[in-house]
């Protein structure tokens, strides 16, 4: 006999189900309070194993399995404190030329070995130290030996490779020069240091005196192996470190130079602004900082909380208070920055140039409050949490933990630094973090450096501590040279006008060549619907990089509508959706920042006649009256960041430019400001067509071909 089935509704078992459950309060059914932490594991490291060979070079292995990679690092003593007066960026030249040529091998034979299996090889050098650096699976740690004993040890520093490292770091300077943020960086070291190496930069007459004997010389007084160290992380056991650290580096030999004498860094007794003039700039860029201390100093695990919670990260207490409490920034944050000798401490913002003083003022208060006041108990636990529970995830990779095991080791820290880092954070109190800001951070004799309008800023930045007004090169101005170049910039620089008249439709397209090979394309179209407005468009892609498509819509009176963008950056989707109402500006999306995709959200911005939207700019280019003279500043609203920034134009001379459209007389246009400033070559005679444009910095140009 079939049994028979019995179909219940669902709705009827949740209902009936339910009334054999009692019934609480909805504050009763959701937890009030966080979990508690569980017990802190420690870190899994393996054991460190450590020897050091004949010639005194220092070896340490840190084994793991987890995976088939060998990532290792070979550092000298031979950073920037080492180079000679007058030479400041040789330690850099050399690091960016050793894989460019040895004995034995071409640049080229360099990157096609290490490229061929799938690894990297590079070199690099900092304020200490000069390295070089590879990975690999561990099938191929011979090849990878080879290459990176024979660039540290047999460079030749080739001619060619000479010229070409010192263009592009000629590029890299013009590039830093119309940076702000790079300008204030250059200054704060340069005066937080004094005469101590620290504080130098290289500038135009130092790469240019740079000469192949110099790199040679450099080489032969610092890359020696009784004060280098190196570092391997990996899958390999102690026997086979031991086998290829002598047969790749058991002959080096000799010992380095001692460092030149170096001056102590200045003390200050009270807080001091240096402010560096860009007359009619529309932000600011603030840093506010110190030196610190040794990093052997026990109070550097305090210091990170202390750090963590005034600007560490989005939820530190400058974002929340200038960025999101007061709008008065796209993001404010803090870092400590380590070295052998004395390391920094810094505060930034960049804020727009009418809040500028009110911004500091609240910056130092920051600064204050951390030294004067405990941190409250939720507020402290959470941000040390975040610390302690991020640093796993910077050794999770053999590369990873190579980098932090060599940064330990070179620092002179302790020989379970990295091993017990964790557990030194967890055990740091808010009275100790109290301490170490007081110490670290001494708000009240503090150094500022404020890149913006003299001009404006100078009265209103004297209420708040005693000012030094500087140009971009550091070079003390007076009050009334400062006033001159800000009345003379105001009387030559033109404000962006355009006859409405000449605008007319019209589509523009480039090839985009890196070193000469094509990498991409550009296409650009202005044209007029059906409603009056005009739409500016651009598609773009840059190989695997950007692929990217964005659309303005203004008005004949140069009233911006709209700006939609979407795409791809690398790998990474790309949109931003902003309108424009009258003269405010609200916009959303997730855009390309400081090497990261970075959220986007602002309301109600306010956009002042006159300024474009910066992805519009170059659609306009051809309709100005260009003048072999012709100088003109633009204010323009950065609809990525939502914040008002200035370009700048100048006319700098006439050239013939061949172009595969065919040869035109052009003139060559230096372009300042925002992410990308560089040359443009811009046909002389109507209708000014943009012929060529090269950002600074980077072997990459824009060409026209139609």
């Amino acid at each position: 006999m079939r049994r028979r089935q019995v179909r219940i509704p669902l709705i009827s078992l949740v209902v009936a189900l339910t009334a054999f459950v009692p019934t609480l309060p909805l504050e009763a059914q959701a937890p009030t309070q966080p979990p508690a932490a569980l017990p802190l594991e420690p870190a899994a490291f393996p054991p460190f194993i450590e020897f050091e060979l004949g010639n005194g070079l220092r070896v340490v292995l840190v084994q793991g399995d987890r995976q088939p990679v060998l990532s290792f690092r070979v550092a000298v003593l031979g950073g920037s404190l080492y180079e000679p007066a007058g030479k400041a960026g040789l330690a850099d030249f050399v690091a960016g030329l050793l894989t460019k040529g040895s004995s034995t091998r071409s640049a080229e034979q360099f990157a096609e070995a290490i490229e061929r299996v799938g690894g990297t090889l590079g070199a690099s050098a900092g304020p200490d130290f000069l390295s070089v650096e590879a990975a690999v699976l561990v099938e191929d740690r011979e090849l990878a030996f080879e290459l990176a004993a024979e660039a540290l040890l047999r460079p030749v520093f080739p001619s060619m490779e000479v010229v070409l490292r010192r263009t592009q770091t000629r590029w890299a300077l013009t590039l830093a020069r119309s940076q702000p943020e790079a300008i204030a960086g250059r200054l704060f070291a340069a005066t937080v240091y004094g005469d101590h190496p620290y504080g130098r930069r290289a500038d135009e007459a130092s790469v240019q005196g740079i000469t192949r004997a110099d790199l040679a010389a450099f080489h032969e007084a610092r890359v020696r192996p009784a004060q280098a160290l190196l570092v391997m992380a990996g899958a390999i056991d102690s026997v086979e470190a031991q086998r290829l650290a002598e047969q790749y580096f058991g002959a080096w030999s000799g010992r380095g130079a001692s460092p030149p004498a170096a001056r102590p860094a200045p003390q200050r007794a009270r807080t001091e602004i240096v402010l560096v003039d860009r007359p009619g700039a529309v932000q600011s860029n603030i840093i506010v900082g110190n030196t610190t201390w040794m990093p052997t100093d026990i109070r550097g695990y305090a210091f990170a909380v202390a750090n963590q919670i005034l600007g560490g990260s989005g939820d530190s207490r400058l974002f929340r208070d200038l960025r999101e409490a007061r709008g008065w920034t796209y993001g404010a944050y803090s870092s400590v920055s380590r070295a052998r000798g004395l390391g920094t401490f810094t505060a930034r913002a960049e804020v727009r140039t009418e809040v500028t003083d009110s911004a500091l003022v609240e910056l130092l208060g920051h600064l204050r409050r951390m030294g004067d006041a405990v941190v409250p108990e939720e507020e402290f636990l959470r941000q040390q949490q975040t610390l302690v529970g991020q640093f796993p995830l910077t050794v999770e990779t053999a590369d990873q933990v190579a980098a932090q095991v060599a940064n330990a080791r070179l620092l002179g820290l302790a020989t379970d630094y990295v091993q017990s880092y964790r557990q030194r954070l967890a055990a740091v109190t808010a009275p100790q973090v109290q301490a170490a800001a007081r110490a670290g951070m001494r708000a009240d004799a503090a150094l500022v450096v404020v890149v913006g309008d003299a001009s404006t800023l100078r009265e209103r930045l004297e209420s708040v501590a005693p000012v030094t007004v500087v140009d971009i090169d550091g070079q003390r101005l007076d009050v009334a040279t400062a006033a001159a170049a800000g009345a003379a910039t105001a009387a030559t620089a033109h404000s962006l006008q355009l006859d409405a008249s000449r605008l007319e439709a019209r589509s523009d397209s480039f090839t985009v060549l890196v070193q000469g090979q094509p990498f991409g394309f550009q296409v650009t179209e202005l044209r007029r619907d059906a409603t009056g407005e005009w739409v500016f468009s651009e598609e773009s892609a840059l190989g695997p990089v950007i692929q990217q498509r964005t659309t303005v819509r203004f008005d004949a009176a140069l009233r911006m509508r709209a700006t939609e963008q979407s795409g791809r950056f690398q790998g990474n989707d790309l949109r931003l959706s902003v309108r424009y109402l009258g003269g405010r500006a609200s916009g959303e999306g997730i855009t390309p920042g400081a090497g990261q995709m970075r959220p986007v959200r602002y309301d109600d911005v306010a956009v002042p006649d006159g300024s474009v939207d910066d992805n519009l700019l170059v659609g306009l280019l051809p309709f100005v009256a260009w003048t072999p003279d012709l100088r003109f500043d633009v204010s323009v609203f950065a609809s990525g960041k939502g914040a008002l920034e200035r370009r700048s134009f100048r006319v700098v001379g006439e050239e013939v430019v061949s172009v595969p459209l065919g040869t035109f007389a052009a003139y060559r246009v230096m372009y300042e400001g925002g992410e990308a400033p560089g040359t443009y070559w811009i046909e002389s005679a109507a209708p000014h067509r943009v012929l060529k444009y090269g950002p600074a910095g980077v072997p990459l140009e824009f060409v026209r071909v139609r």
